[in-house]
Formats: C-alpha cells, sequence, structure tokens
C-alpha cells in the first residue's frame, strides 16, 4: 500500500508539473541589450537593432567577421571538442570510429611531431611532379592530385544532371585558381592590385618555405600565376555562374574528345575512377577549352611548379607551424585583415569535423538535439508551407496556370530536419599515426571514391549535403528539397522556450528563405522533380524579371564601403530568399496569433518582436578587408544590409516602428520590391 501511495503521489506531481510546463509563459526571446536605443530606427534600424549586441562581442584578432551565425558555430565546436576530446584521449581498436576520430585530432594537435616533420609530408610528391618530361605526363599525374584533393586546371564532380535530376550525372567546373575569384586576377583598381602583389609574395615565400630557392621560388611564381591568369580569364564571371543554362552542356565523352582533344578522357576520367562514363556535362565550356590550350602550350618547366603550388597551398594547413603561419599571413591578414590564428584545437576540431562529420554529427546530435525541438519546427515548416500557397494563390501578377505549377513545387518540397535518417559508413577509411597531412589525402581519396561511385546511379534523395551540427540550412534545387541541421536549431535562430513573435522572426524567416529559393531567379528556373524546365508563361516570366530587377537595382545602389557598390545581380538569389522569407513568416506569424494574440513585453509589441528577432540573426561586426573579399566572393548581401535592404521593402515593418516618408529608412512604395 506504501508503494502504491507514493507512486500515486509522484504520478500526481508529474502531473502537476506538467501541467505547470504547460502553462509557463513563453519568453519574448528578445534580449533588451542586444539594442541601441540611442539610434532611432527611423534613422538606421540595424543599428538600433543590433548596436548592443555589436558593442558588447567586438572582433577580436582571431575573427575577419563575428556574427550570431559564428557565436553559435563557437558555442557547438566547443561542444564538438568536448565529445571529440573524450574520445583522443583514450585507446581505441584500429578501425572504429573512435580510433579515427581520435587519432585525427592527437596529428593536429601534435606540435611537436607537426614542425619535426617540416614539409617531409609532402617531399615525395614535389619530387613526383618534378620529374614531370611531357604532356603526357602531365595528364597522368593530374587524375591522382585531384583525387588527394588538389584542383589544378578545372575540376569533376558528380551530382544530379539538372535535366534529368533523378540520375547522376559527371560533371565538370572551372577551378585552379588559388585566389578563387577571377577578379583578383583581372581588375585593376588600386586595393585588387595590392593583393595580387602581396600575393605574388606569399607565393615565393612558401616556394623557399619547402625547400626552394629565392631564384626558383621567383621563377615559379611567375609560371604559377601565368597559368592562373590564363585560367581566370577564360572562366564565367560570377553573376554567370548563376545562370543554370549557361552553365549546363551535356554531351557524349566523344563530343567532349572534340571539344577538347588535348586530353585523352576515357583515360583521364578512368584515371578517377569513373569507367564506362558516356555522358558528361560540360559546365562552362570555354574555361575546358582554355585547359586544353595551356595544358599543351605552357612550358612543361611552368606546369611543374604550377603542380607543386597547389600542393603546396592546399597542404599548408596540415603542415609545420611555419607554413601555416605563412598561409594565414596571406589568406587570414591580408584578404580578410584577421589578426591572429584560431587556437590550434579549434583548428583540429574542425578538419575531424570534415573529415568525419557525420559521425561526429551523429554523436552531436545524441546529446544536443531534443526530439521536441524536431517536432516544432516540422509544425514551423508546415505552417510556412500553407502560408507561402496563399501568398502564391493571391498573387495579382502571376497567372493561373503558373500558380498551379507553383503550389505543385511547393507541396513536392522534400523537408529535411536536424539529422538524416541514415548514417554514413566510414569502415574502409583508414586513419594511422603516419602523418597528419598523409591522412588528409587519404580522407580525400575516400571522399572522391564515395562521390564519384554515384556516376550514373539514381540520386539518393534521403542523403544530407550538411552535417547536423551545421550552423546553417540550404534548399536544392535539382531535389526541391530544404534543410535544416540540428546545428542551426538554437538561439539566436530557434529557442523552445520563447513566444511565435521571436521564433517567426527568426528561424521561421529562415524556413521561409529557403523555401523562397525555389522560386528566386535561380529556383524558378527547376521544376517540382528538380529538372531545368521553364513551368512558367513568358509573360509571368517577364513580369518576375521586372520585379527582380527593382530588387538587384536597389542593392546596385548600395555603398558597401565608400566607393564600392554592392552586386545586385550576383546577391540577387539570397535577397530574394530574405524577403520572401520575411513576407511569408510574418503572415504566418500573423495567423497562429490571431487567436490568441501575444502581449506587448519589455515595452516591444509582438509586431516589434518580430523584426527584431530577425534583425538579431544578422548581427555582427566585420573588418574593411573582409567587406570587400565578400562583395567579390559571397553570394549573400552584407548582414546589414540583409536588415537595411531588407526590412524597408515590408509593409508591415513600416507600421510596427511608425516608419514614415522623411525617415532616413523609408522607401516609397512604387520603389519598393513586390514579389512573392
Amino acid at each position: 500500500m506504501k508503494k502504491i501511495l507514493l507512486s500515486i503521489f509522484a504520478l500526481m506531481f508529474m502531473i502537476t508539473a506538467g501541467h505547470a510546463q504547460k502553462k509557463a509563459p513563453l519568453s519574448p526571446g528578445i534580449k533588451l541589450e542586444n539594442l541601441d536605443t540611442s539610434v532611432s530606427p527611423r534613422v538606421d534600424f540595424y543599428q538600433y537593432a543590433c548596436g548592443g549586441w555589436m558593442k558588447n562581442h567586438p572582433l577580436t584578432g582571431e575573427y575577419s567577421r563575428f556574427g550570431s551565425f559564428d557565436m553559435l558555430a563557437e558555442n557547438n565546436r566547443k561542444q564538438l571538442k568536448g565529445l571529440i576530446v573524450g574520445l583522443a584521449a583514450k585507446p581505441a581498436a584500429h578501425g572504429t570510429v573512435a580510433q579515427k576520430i581520435g587519432d585525427i585530432y592527437n596529428l593536429a594537435m601534435d606540435s611537436v611531431k607537426l614542425n619535426a616533420d617540416g614539409y617531409k609530408p609532402i617531399q615525395a610528391d614535389l619530387k613526383r611532379i618534378a620529374q614531370v618530361k611531357t604532356v603526357a605526363d602531365i595528364l597522368r599525374l593530374t587524375p591522382e592530385l585531384a583525387i588527394s584533393g588538389l584542383d589544378p586546371y578545372f575540376s569533376i564532380y558528380v551530382g544530379a544532371d539538372p535535366m534529368n535530376s533523378s540520375l547522376n550525372i559527371v560533371q565538370t567546373y572551372q577551378s585552379g585558381i588559388s585566389l578563387g575569384q577571377r577578379d583578383y586576377y583581372l581588375e585593376n583598381d588600386a586595393h585588387t592590385k595590392e593583393i595580387r602583389e602581396k600575393y605574388k609574395a606569399h607565393v615565393v615565400k612558401m616556394f623557399e618555405l619547402v625547400g626552394f630557392t629565392a631564384a626558383e621560388a621567383q621563377k615559379n611564381m611567375e609560371a604559377v600565376l601565368a597559368i592562373e591568369t590564363r585560367l581566370a580569364t577564360a572562366a564565367y564571371d560570377k553573376v554567370k555562374l548563376r545562370d543554370p543554362h549557361a552553365n549546363y552542356n551535356k554531351m557524349s565523352i566523344a563530343d567532349l574528345q572534340k571539344l577538347v582533344p588535348e586530353i585523352d578522357w576515357n583515360t583521364y576520367l578512368a584515371a578517377l575512377g569513373l569507367k564506362n562514363v558516356n555522358d558528361i556535362s560540360v559546365s562552362q565550356k570555354e574555361s575546358l577549352v582554355e585547359v586544353g590550350k595551356i595544358i599543351t602550350s605552357e612550358p612543361i618547366a611552368s606546369q611543374i611548379a604550377y603542380l607543386q603550388w597547389k600542393l603546396i597551398d592546399e597542404s599548408a594547413s596540415y603542415l609545420s607551424d611555419k607554413i601555416y603561419a605563412q598561409n594565414f599571413e596571406f589568406y587570414g591578414k591580408v584578404l580578410s585583415g584577421k589578426k591572429e590564428q584560431s587556437p590550434r584545437w579549434k583548428r583540429a576540431v574542425g578538419t575531424v569535423d570534415g573529415v568525419l562529420g557525420e559521425a561526429v554529427g551523429q554523436m552531436y546530435v545524441q546529446k544536443y538535439f531534443p526530439a521536441a525541438a524536431k517536432e516544432r519546427m516540422l509544425k514551423l515548416v508546415h505552417n510556412l508551407q500553407q502560408t507561402l500557397g496563399e501568398r502564391i494563390n493571391a498573387l495579382t501578377w502571376m497567372g493561373d496556370s503558373t500558380k498551379v505549377k507553383a503550389i505543385e513545387k511547393l507541396k513536392a518540397f522534400y523537408i529535411k530536419i536536424g539529422y538524416p535518417d541514415k548514417w554514413r559508413d566510414y569502415s574502409s577509411l583508414d586513419i594511422t599515426k603516419d602523418s597528419y597531412y598523409a591522412n588528409i589525402k587519404r580522407a580525400s581519396k575516400f571522399e572522391h571514391e564515395y562521390r564519384f561511385a554515384k556516376a550514373g546511379k539514381p540520386v539518393d534523395k534521403t542523403e544530407w549535403q550538411m552535417t547536423p551540427q551545421t550552423v546553417n540550412a540550404y534548399y536544392d534545387p535539382s531535389t526541391n528539397e530544404i534543410c535544416f541541421p540540428a546545428g542551426i536549431l538554437q538561439y539566436p535562430f530557434f529557442d523552445m522556450k520563447a513566444d511565435d513573435a521571436f521564433n517567426y522572426g527568426a528561424i521561421g524567416v529562415v524556413i521561409g528563405h529557403e523555401m523562397t529559393h525555389g522560386f528566386d531567379d535561380q529556383g524558378r528556373q527547376y521544376d517540382k522533380d528538380g529538372n531545368l524546365n521553364d513551368w512558367w508563361t513568358a509573360e509571368d516570366g517577364k513580369k518576375f524579371d521586372v520585379r527582380a530587377k527593382v530588387m538587384s537595382d536597389f542593392f546596385d545602389s548600395i555603398y558597401v564601403v565608400p566607393g564600392v557598390h554592392g552586386n545586385g545581380k550576383f546577391t540577387l538569389g539570397e535577397n530574394i530568399a530574405d524577403h520572401g522569407g520575411l513576407q511569408i513568416s510574418y503572415q504566418a506569424f500573423k495567423k497562429v496569433t490571431a487567436v490568441s494574440p501575444l502581449k506587448v513585453q519589455n515595452g516591444l509589441t509582438p509586431e516589434q518582436r518580430f523584426f527584431l528577432a530577425y534583425a538579431n540573426v544578422w548581427a555582427g561586426n566585420v573588418r574593411p578587408e573582409e567587406i570587400l573579399k565578400r562583395t567579390k566572393s559571397d553570394p549573400h548581401a552584407l548582414g546589414k544590409w540583409r536588415v537595411n535592404g531588407a526590412l524597408p521593402q515590408i509593409a508591415p515593418w513600416y507600421e510596427a516602428f511608425g516608419i514614415k516618408a522623411g525617415d532616413a529608412m523609408f522607401v516609397p512604395v512604387k520603389d519598393r520590391v513586390s514579389i512573392w
């Protein structure tokens, strides 16, 4: 009887506690210390909403940009460190995931071994490259270098065929330039020329650090610049790269052989492990044609220097501290404005995360991702999906036949939240204690074999393109999927203790953003099955383009720094997605709170908290060097303009903060963007 009574009392306590938990009021979510109330929201909304956060989180030497994303990534990294260090501290049987994680981490942390080894881990490869005598030797060696993680001349990958998205196809992509963006090689403004000169000095120093004389290093640098400049000149610019039709050129291997006869394609592909390939998509034809000319026209000695440089550049992060320091001097300090290197443990965790991402992710979600978060996210996603459908049906500029196709595509979204249902198998990845870089090479080979094995096979829609611990989200037009990893489902994006004003303003807009990617200037060109297929009427397509141009023109007019404009065409897809995300999520938020309206909290209305939650997602500080770098390379607008550029297009924001004509933030209705 005593046990029964205790059980009854325990049950009553649980029921009472559960009832209290259900009735516990949700927080407003907004942290007032993030605001800068000395600035009016009518003058500079970004500063008003995020100024306090920026003041309280000044840039440290380690960062060229630090924002809400980065702070959450920092927290995740610390959690991952705890998981990884725990494994690294214990012996584990060879071949187990624990052994692989532990050995990579320990090798990355072993500065004594790294410095004693110096550049020895790449010495044999440097010599093999130096033994090249003929063009045939280059073509035999290049696939091997590509499999080990380098990107000489161009890249080959396997992905969904844009015209037949259910099957994977081999595809080429322009590559081979170490500065990443062609503009660095071709533009002649003062800043770009300075970057180019410092890059030349960096290449010289790196050659010297791996045993070359000063004269050899200078000559090698000149060869590297000549080849990379030719590659950059032939490459598509960043705006043209966003045109899926311009970057799709499917052909037979026989036709590819005619297009680029300098390379024996059957032999080249077989060396990559891609045998019996019938078709290939040449993403940028002009670039690949130039590769063929480079390989047969540049002196063999120059190409040896280029291939050696690709090896040095790629391996620098895994060699001695001196080599890493010089690599950081250019890519960290010069290009991004960083002042100091990240601690070794962060770099080590990053490598483990990169090599064994899903193995680490499996541990991460078991410990840090509650099932309740996934349930609430699913509800949010479905609410926004329904709201986007309502908005599409209400559009006055779109015809009925196009609306039908748009709704079909919306309903066909494949939704991924938290983590994959099945995890990757890492059993064939061999990790040993020989050297840090040797393991990176093996990991690259393992990854290439995994990807290349998919050639000609059906696309696996269940596969994830991000690990669960990633602080990000994505939309893939080829699979028509939206994905929200567990890593992003935390404050300031998602808060189980906060009310709907906060969560719809933060993660709700992120969800709407990814959904809108299915209908941005790129995504709209793909149908519900993920195929490049024009499902629009000609008239509706023209109307969309006119409305999208308002957005690109607006962001073209922005000065990111004095004298440097934003690139509205380059950032158009992301800006349209922000705009759509705000419109969709705000309507969904108003709908779910219509029955039980939220109260004013901390002097802020629910509507104000919605927009503040959105703005706080983009809070951050950024160095001038990083601003210029991102303007050349990042298809996202800077955080400031994802707020001050996006919100003035949204009518309810004006109402929430009383923005009127004459205010600095005011944009006339006739000049505002109106798409989704």
